[in-house]
């Protein structure tokens, strides 16, 4: 009938039909039943929908004043592309990133000039002690690694990091089931029900990092996070003295979708903790709008440990903050197998054992 507004099925999408007996609405094709004034909750929840909106304009980015770049030096390196800076008293003679030779090229220019830097806490030989602990404990770990391995280079480098700041409004909908199950004796019987669940509410984010690097392995980076960013001071070129900084090679722009992945999971995840005791819940629609936003440009301490086994290179880091290690270790294929054979024992041993309790 025209001008009778169709009322959408929560469940299939269908339309929905009001049903005189249940003084219900009902789905014809899916079956699903809804009281009236929780339509209208629905219904108004949908009309109050937003697309997502989590574009960034305006972003940030400070230019180098005039005779800030003169006592910085740029290196590139002609293996892997990779191209650092540090100031004129720090002579940079290999890469960082792969060990090979690198040459100084130019001065730095057209970059843009870091807004924030958080100095490096931890010395030389507060990584070299946590390589060692880094290597204690690992019983896979070839026994020749200990002995034949030997620390090619460690370098203290900057890293680059966009940083992102903004409010966010957020609402999501999600579909949910309770189950219950009784019997009476002759039948068992189990009784679904189905619950269309709101949130809506907003946070804050300050200073989600997005790493400006593609030198720097994305999953190393990740794993030594987080930085204290409460530590951070604006930038000068006399925090270089000493070290390396990494030139970024990713875009502000670029880093916006990492940033908005970041802020997505971690409202999503928020909010999804608030929707507790359903058996099964399934996000159904979301709505995510930024505002107040802003961005800057900040570099972060790494130490990087090269070394060297068998001819191939294993790449450590450590957070020059806080202290923490990351690296791929190699496994003896031998200490493994037995590993695997024990473990294997212990399993059947374990299954046996039950089986002689249960008899």
């Amino acid at each position: 009938m025209a001008g009778v507004k169709e009322y959408k099925c929560p469940s299939c999408g269908g339309v929905l039909q009001f049903n005189s007996s249940l003084q219900k609405m009902s789905c014809p094709y899916c079956g699903t039943e809804i009281e009236v004034s929780a339509l209208e909750a629905y219904d108004a929840h949908l009309n109050d929908q937003t697309p997502n909106d989590m574009t960034w304009d305006n972003l940030g980015g400070t230019e180098w004043e005039e005779g800030e770049t003169a006592s910085l030096r740029r290196y590139i390196c002609d293996s892997c592309g990779g191209e650092i800076m540090t100031d004129e008293s720090t002579a940079a003679s290999s890469c960082p990133f792969c060990g090979n030779p690198v040459v100084m090229t130019s001065q730095v220019s057209g970059d843009l000039k870091p807004d924030y830097v958080i100095p490096f806490k931890l010395d030389k030989e507060a990584a070299k002690n946590a390589y060692k602990a880094h290597l204690k404990g690992k019983i896979l770990l070839p026994k020749s690694f200990h002995d034949e391995n030997h620390i090619d280079e460690i370098k203290g480098v900057y890293v680059p990091f966009w940083l992102f700041n903004a409010d966010a409004d957020a609402s999501f909908r999600y579909n949910g089931t309770r189950v219950a199950t009784w019997d009476d004796g002759d039948y068992i019987y189990t009784k679904t029900s189905y619950y269309s669940i709101f949130r809506k509410g907003n946070m804050s984010f300050a200073h989600v990092p997005a790493d400006a690097s593609t030198k720097m392995a994305e999953d190393l980076m990740e794993s030594i996070e987080p930085f204290d960013f409460s530590e951070a001071v604006d930038f000068r070129t006399a925090y270089l003295s000493g070290y390396l900084a990494d030139r970024y090679d990713i875009s502000m722009e670029d880093s916006i979708v990492k940033a908005n992945q970041r802020i997505q999971k971690s409202i999503s995840d928020s909010f999804r903790e608030t929707v507790v005791g359903y058996q099964s819940l399934q996000e159904a629609d979301s709505s995510i709008n930024l505002s107040n936003r802003s961005s800057s440009y900040a570099l972060y301490p790494v130490w990087l440990l090269n070394t060297t086994w068998h001819d191939k290179s294993f790449t450590f880091a450590m957070n020059a903050q806080t202290g923490r290690f990351v690296g791929d270790l190699p496994a003896d294929g031998r200490k493994m197998a037995l590993f695997m054979v024990g473990l294997s024992l212990l399993f059947m041993l374990i299954i046996f054992m039950i089986f002689m309790f249960a008899g």
